[in-house]
Order: structure tokens, then C-alpha cells, then sequence
């Protein structure tokens, strides 16, 4: 989905988008670092808005760039403020870029008392140090830094852009191998043994096609869900055509999700899959008033009716056939009995 519909869907409109007089503040955590080569560190970016102008973010999409030697190797959102995610963080081809897209409903508005500023985390960055020395041996100035794609909408129900402060990252890349490597994303997927939270699916139809469509979402506070999967499992198991045996894979998605399946025959699950493996499975199965005959199960209740007729008239042509068959035998021996010279056709002979 575009980013800018996806971003209408939380009431943000970017038709004509004016500057705010207030300026919201987009960061990494920490914002500068010392890593030697080998090392991991877990980037948290956030997000500070002007509570003294009552400012509220409801979106922010952007790109952040990494330069130098230290790429991003994963992305969490086990404590993202956001609920919904256009295009959720997502690492480029290149290993360099990390996009991202994403909203809550009614806004973001600042911490409140005794918020230590940790609940403004938009999403954290896992990154690694690469291992190989410079040649002259010497420590080495990686940035992160967001790029001008970079933008936040106020919770004005208008689309307006907010001036926005972007502030950029820095890490010391120091030539020596790190003797103890540090990982904490990995000591912290080796302690996630918490299943994502549970959720439940939304059934829904699209307005311009009729298609229906299914809607899902959950968090996971520890390593965060790293994928959703579908399945949609055949009602009965003595259907004549199903789109989910037993044995068929799970199909990895994203909400909103459209069914194969628009009979709704089957039961509908999806699994959040979290970081560290754990996962949670959700069924739906569509209430029968809604369910209807598919497509292929109709053609396919006509090719045996049809069969069934063919089999039929066969069976009574044949039934035919061979009585006249037996008629004509019995009327030539009748025949041969009264007057032996008379020529009488032989079985083969009668049609």
C-alpha cells in the first residue's frame, strides 16, 4: 500500500500540508557511541514533541541512513507507541537504510508525569560493527542520520506537517576486535520465552469489489513480532474443493489481508511469530448466514451431474441395444424353425 493512503487511514490528509509553529524532535538512543569491531548495539529511536504548544504527532514516515562501518541487521517493535504500521521498519537491500511508516490513533502528545522519556519509542534498530579493520588502522566516525523523506503529521485531522528537528547519530568504530562481543539482542531473544499477546481477527468486506478481507494486530513488549502467517483451514473435511489442508503451508502476511477463500468455508487463523520464535494463534470462523457455495464446488457439482446423465443414457442406450439384440435372435430361430431355406441375418448383422 502507498505510504500516504496508508497514512489517510489515520486520519491524516497531505493534500495541501502547511508547517506547524511548534517543532517535534526525532532522535537515536543514545545518540553517540563507542563500539570496537564485532560489536552489536540496540539504537532506540524516539520521538519528543512541544508540550508547552500541546503538540500531537499521529504519523511519522521517514528513511534513516546509516554510513561507515555499521549496518542495521534487525528491527523491534516491542515498544513502539505506534499501533499501526503503513510499512513497518524495514531494512533495504543494501543493507544501508532502514524505511518506515507508521501512525497512532488520536496522536502522540508527549510524556506524561514520571515518564522518564522512555515511552516515546517509535522503534529500535539492532546494528553490528563490521569486523574488518580499516588498513591505517585507526578509529573510524559512523552516522546514522534521517533523511529529508522524513516527516511527521500533527493530530489536527487537517494533514499538517510539523516542523520537524532531526538529529542525527554518531559511533566511534574502534580498530580492535572486541575481546568480550557485545550483543545485547541476542541475550535479549535468548530471554524472550513470552508468547506475542493475544488478539483477535476482524472479518470485513470491501466497499468498491465485495472482496472480503480480514484485519489483525498484536504486540509482543520483549523482542517484538517479527511476522504473521495465515492459514485458511477447509470447515469440512468432506468439501469437494478447500484451500487449506492439514498438510499446506502457512502463508506469511500482513493485515489487511484478503481472503482466498471469499466462500468463507474455512476457518481462518494467523499466527504472530515474535523475535525469538514464540507464537500465537487466532481462529475465526465466519458465521454461517455469510458462508455460499464457491465457484469451482458449483462447476464441479455440474461436471457430476453432468457425468452422472452420461453414465446414465450409456447404460440405457446399452440396455437398448441389447435387447434388440436378443429380439432379433429370437426372431430369426423362430423363422428358421418355420422354413430352414429362408435367409435370416446372423447377430453380428443387426444393428
Amino acid at each position: 500500500m502507498n505510504r500516504v493512503l496508508g497514512l489517510v487511514l489515520l486520519g491524516v490528509l497531505v493534500s495541501s500540508p502547511v508547517l506547524s509553529v511548534s517543532a517535534a524532535t526525532l532522535y537515536m538512543d543514545p545518540s553517540s557511541s563507542n563500539l570496537a569491531r564485532g560489536d552489536a548495539q540496540i539504537i532506540s529511536v524516539r520521538i519528543d514533541t512541544d508540550e508547552a504548544q500541546d503538540e500531537c504527532i499521529n504519523a511519522v514516515e521517514g528513511v534513516l541512513r546509516f554510513e561507515g562501518p555499521v549496518n542495521p541487521i534487525d528491527v523491534s517493535l516491542g515498544n513502539s507507541i505506534f499501533s499501526i504500521w503503513v510499512e513497518r521498519p524495514t531494512i533495504s537491500a543494501n543493507g544501508r537504510e532502514v524505511t518506515f511508516a507508521g501512525g497512532i490513533p488520536n496522536g502522540y502528545c508527549g510524556r506524561i508525569e514520571g515518564d522518564p522519556r522512555l515511552t516515546n519509542n517509535l522503534f529500535d534498530v539492532i546494528v553490528r560493527t563490521e569486523a574488518i579493520a580499516p588498513e591505517n588502522n585507526q578509529a573510524v566516525i559512523a552516522t546514522a542520520t534521517f533523511t529529508d523523506q522524513t516527516i511527521a503529521y500533527l493530530n489536527d485531522g487537517l494533514g499538517t506537517v510539523a516542523q520537524l528537528t532531526l538529529l542525527p547519530k554518531s559511533i566511534t568504530v574502534q580498530p580492535e576486535l572486541s575481546q568480550a562481543v557485545l550483543d545485547p539482542w541476542r541475550e535479549l531473544v535468548a530471554a524472550d520465552t513470552i508468547d506475542p499477546q493475544e488478539f483477535s481477527i476482524q472479518l470485513a468486506q470491501q466497499p468498491f469489489d465485495g472482496r472480503y478481507y480480514i484485519v489483525f494486530n498484536t504486540t509482543d513488549k520483549q523482542t517484538g513480532i517479527d511476522r504473521y502467517e495465515v492459514i485458511e483451514e477447509p470447515i469440512s473435511q468432506f468439501a469437494a474443493f478447500t484451500w487449506g489442508q492439514a498438510t499446506a503451508p502457512w502463508v506469511e502476511a500482513r493485515s489487511p489481508y484478503i481472503l482466498r477463500d471469499q466462500s468463507l468455508n474455512t476457518i481462518i487463523r494467523v499466527k504472530a511469530i515474535d523475535k525469538a520464535g514464540n507464537e500465537y494463534i487466532a481462529s475465526y470462523i465466519p458465521d454461517k448466514a455469510l458462508r455460499t457455495t464457491p465457484n469451482v464446488q458449483v462447476a464441479l457439482y455440474i461436471l457430476l451431474a453432468v457425468s452422472v446423465l452420461v453414465l446414465a443414457y450409456g447404460a440405457w442406450n446399452y440396455t437398448r441395444r441389447q435387447r434388440m439384440i436378443r429380439e432379433e435372435q429370437s426372431l430369426a430361430r423362430y423363422i428358421e424353425s418355420v422354413d430352414p431355406e429362408m435367409p435370416t441375418k446372423s447377430p453380428d448383422q443387426v444393428a
